[in-house]
């Protein structure tokens, strides 16, 4: 299990724990979290997921793959840290994950 705290670009916070296997996506919309709306309900086949990984924690969540890409192309305001939250999968190593709310999805 990990504990994941979610920052709304208000910069409140909310910190929920998520399984191991779940996706951080899924740990979101469990705990009803603002802003991550995951329309494809994690298929990668949308943007609606996207989240700014904490630069500590990019290490550990590793980078986009190429689909996770070229979605992130439909992504308002991409930066070095986007994420697809929906590609992340929870271990016990992302213990303390931060990510980030975009101000908006799409």
């Amino acid at each position: 299990m990990a504990k994941i705290t979610f920052i709304q670009p208000d910069g409140t916070s909310q910190t929920v724990t998520a399984e191991n296997g779940m996706t951080v996506m899924e740990a979101a919309k469990k705990n009803v979290i603002a802003g991550v709306e995951a329309e494809c309900g994690g298929a990668c086949a949308c943007a609606t997921c996207h989240v700014y990984v904490d630069a500590s924690w990019t290490p550990k969540t590793g980078k986009p793959e190429a689909m996770e890409e070229d979605m992130l192309d439909f992504a308002f305001d991409v930066r070095d840290e986007s994420r697809l939250s929906c590609q992340i999968k929870v271990t016990d190593a992302l213990d303390g994950l931060i990510v980030r709310i975009p101000s908006k999805q799409f």
